[in-house]
């Protein structure tokens, strides 16, 4: 489904160790000035149509049902920067992209983009 880089990895390692039993939760939901935006969030709770995948070092990401669709083939990186670092997300069902990385469109659901926050 996606994949998440050895630099995401560590640093969701570094981030998880301080929450036990918890997941990095990624989803898509309808915002943002592409008309979908990336969503992450670390969570303890399983919904019906999770979708797993485990990453090194014991890492854990979980995708809802609906996200996967959009989320399928991404990869999940983590750049350590002073502008722009954090955790990045490279879609390939992306048709276009916010100038700030943070919302997308597949080219399907851009009836509610709206004005971009970043």
């Amino acid at each position: 489904m996606l994949t998440i880089t050895p630099s995401a990895s560590k640093q969701l390692q570094r981030l998880l160790a301080k929450e036990p039993g918890k997941a990095l939760r990624v989803f898509v939901s309808p915002g943002g000035c592409s008309g979908m935006q990336y969503g992450m969030t670390l969570d303890d709770q399983e919904q019906d149509g999770d979708q797993y995948v485990e990453a090194d070092g014991g890492v854990r990401v979980v995708v809802d049902e609906m996200s996967a669709g959009y989320l399928e083939g991404c990869e999940i990186d983590f750049a350590d920067a002073l502008m722009g670092g954090g955790f990045q997300i490279q879609n390939p069902n992306a048709v276009k992209s916010c100038a700030c990385g943070h919302s997308f469109d597949t080219g399907k659901d851009a009836t509610s983009a709206r004005a971009c926050h970043a």
